[in-house]
C-alpha cells in the first residue's frame, strides 16, 4: 500500500490514477470482505474539521484518494506534497475499462432514478464488453427494510465492484455499515455524483479547465448557486495556512482511529 499524508486529521495515500486503480483491480482478486475507497475532496476534509465524528468515517476506508486539487495544494503548503490529484470520477472509468478487459462484474447504486440505467449505457458505448449486472437508484432509506431490500438486490446480482454514489457522507457510511452483508462484493466505490457526469445529465469540465485545477471553477459558471459550497476551498486552504503557521502540523495524526 502506498503511504499516507496526513491532511488536517484525514490520511491520503499518496498515489497517482494508475496508482490507484492497481490497487482497486488487487482489491477484487482478493479474498476477504469488501475494500472501500473514499474519495475526499477539500470540501469533505474541511467537513471533518468542523465535524470531527467525520473523521472515522473518513479514515476507515482501504484506500483514500486526493481527489480535488485543493487537497494536493493542501500537501504542498503543509510540505509533504501528494504526487498528483486523482480524481474519483477519473478512477471509476478506469474501473469499468477493467471490467471491460476482465470480465469483472459491477452494480450501479446511486442517482435519481433512471440515471445509473443512463450511465450504464453510456458507458458501455465505450466500454461494449464491460460487466453491468444491475442498478438500482438512491432514493430509498438508508437503513431498515428499504436498505435490506437494496442488500438483497445487489447480491442476488453477484457483482464483485460496487459503485455507491449517494453523496458524501450518506456514501461512505453506508458502505461501512453494510458491506459486511454483501456476500460477493469485493470492492465498493464511494463516487458521489459520478453517475450523472457517465449518463452525460451533468457535463463534465472541459479537459483545459481539468489541467489547469480550475474544475471546480467550471462547476461555478455552470451552476452559480453552488457558490456557498465553493467558498468551503478558499477556507479550508486559509485554515490549511493558518495550521502550518501555527507549527501545529507537525503533530498532525490520523483522527478518528484507534492508535
Amino acid at each position: 500500500m502506498q503511504e499516507k499524508i496526513i491532511i488536517r486529521g484525514v490520511g491520503v495515500n499518496n498515489v497517482t490514477l494508475t496508482e490507484a486503480a492497481e490497487i482497486c483491480k488487487e482489491f477484487v482478486e482478493s479474498n476477504g470482505k469488501p475494500r472501500a475507497v473514499f474519495t475526499p475532496n477539500s470540501e469533505i476534509i474541511q467537513a471533518c474539521v468542523e465535524d470531527e465524528t467525520l473523521y472515522p468515517v473518513i479514515n476507515a476506508a482501504d484506500l483514500v484518494i486526493p481527489d480535488g486539487i485543493g487537497v494536493v495544494y493542501a500537501s504542498k503548503i503543509l510540505k509533504r506534497p501528494l504526487k498528483t490529484k486523482c480524481a474519483g470520477y477519473e478512477l471509476g472509468l478506469e474501473i469499468v475499462k477493467y471490467s471491460n478487459e476482465s470480465g469483472a462484474k459491477i452494480f450501479l447504486l446511486g442517482g435519481k432514478p433512471g440515471i445509473a440505467e443512463m450511465a450504464r449505457d453510456k458507458l458501455l458505448e465505450t466500454y461494449p464488453n464491460a460487466k453491468f449486472v444491475g442498478t438500482n437508484d438512491g432514493y430509498f432509506k438508508k437503513a431498515g427494510e428499504e436498505t435490506d431490500a437494496v442488500i438483497e438486490k445487489i447480491n442476488a446480482a453477484a457483482p464483485d465492484i460496487l459503485y455507491v454514489c449517494l453523496g458524501v457522507p450518506v456514501q461512505e457510511k453506508w458502505i461501512l455499515a453494510n458491506r459486511d452483508k454483501l456476500t460477493s462484493v469485493k470492492l465498493c466505490l464511494a463516487l458521489g455524483g459520478s453517475l450523472d457526469g457517465y449518463s452525460g445529465n451533468v457535463k463534465r469540465a472541459p479537459k483545459i479547465f481539468i489541467k489547469l485545477g480550475l474544475e471546480w471553477f467550471y462547476r461555478l459558471i455552470c451552476q452559480p448557486w453552488r457558490i456557498g459550497r465553493m467558498m468551503k476551498l478558499p477556507k479550508f486552504l486559509f485554515g490549511v495556512i493558518l495550521f502550518k503557521l501555527s507549527g501545529k502540523h507537525k503533530n498532525d495524526t490520523l483522527k478518528g482511529i484507534p492508535q
